[in-house]
């Protein structure tokens, strides 16, 4: 697969791998990202994958710009595919609708679907989490089915619940923490995505999948007072 890699200021490239955004794409992403890591670049600070992209910013003082961009044409992606993990798949509970998902109502208007069907087909889906941003622990999740995919609110809320799970053009997530937003709220997770207290605070990575269960606003409660016992 073609990559193309350019200056992004004086401390960070981009190393670009298309136009498009699919999976294929996403896994080259995330290889080159795991191949740095493996080989420990000197001088890489942090890495920040996204859809069709991978951002790495390093210290001018310990590497030079040259110097990554040859590394980086040296390594050998090809073997990407069979060095691909069995995907990691987190089972996230969602109470849907009620007052954990006030625009199911509406979502049953927008689709033309019933709410029953709605849910039937969220939580029928592994999404892929594509890349995290816009708020720590926020994952773009792939993959939503185009017959529940409904427009952003025409006014945005001032603030989302943190763990409102909700639907925006064709794209679905959780809101890791309370925030404005104008995606439209479907249910709610007694999960965090994100924990600045945890050893890992964010939940998931990119590369990750989503499988949304439903549950019951009593299996709801349990699991937010008892989060390690889901499983």
């Amino acid at each position: 697969m073609e990559m193309r890699i350019m200056p992004e200021g004086d401390r960070a490239l981009v190393v670009d791998f298309g136009e498009y955004i699919d999976e294929a794409v996403n896994d080259a992403v995330n290889a080159l990202a795991g191949k740095i890591r493996k080989h420990q670049f000197e001088g890489v600070e942090e890495m920040i994958p996204t859809f069709r992209s991978l951002l790495i910013l390093f210290d001018p003082k310990r590497t030079s710009m040259r110097a990554l961009r040859e590394g980086i044409e040296k390594l050998d992606l090809t073997s990407s595919a069979e060095e691909k993990k069995e995907k990691r798949i987190l089972r996230i509970p969602c109470c849907y609708g009620g007052k954990y998902g006030e625009d199911l109502i509406d979502m049953e208007k927008v689709t033309g679907l019933s709410r029953e069907e709605i849910v039937k087909i969220h939580s029928g889906t592994d999404y892929r989490v594509y890349m995290l941003g816009f708020l720590p622990g926020f994952a773009y999740l792939g993959g939503l089915d185009e017959r529940i995919a409904a427009p952003r609110l025409k006014t945005p809320r001032l603030s989302i619940p943190a763990g409102s799970v909700a639907i925006g053009g064709n794209q679905t997530g959780v809101y890791p923490i309370a925030s404005p937003g104008g995606w439209r709220i479907i249910g709610s997770t007694p999960i965090e995505f994100y924990n600045p207290n945890r050893e890992e605070p964010i939940l998931c990575k990119a590369g990750d999948y989503i499988r949304f269960v439903p549950i019951g606003e009593d299996e709801y409660d349990e699991i937010r007072e008892h989060p390690e016992a889901w499983a």
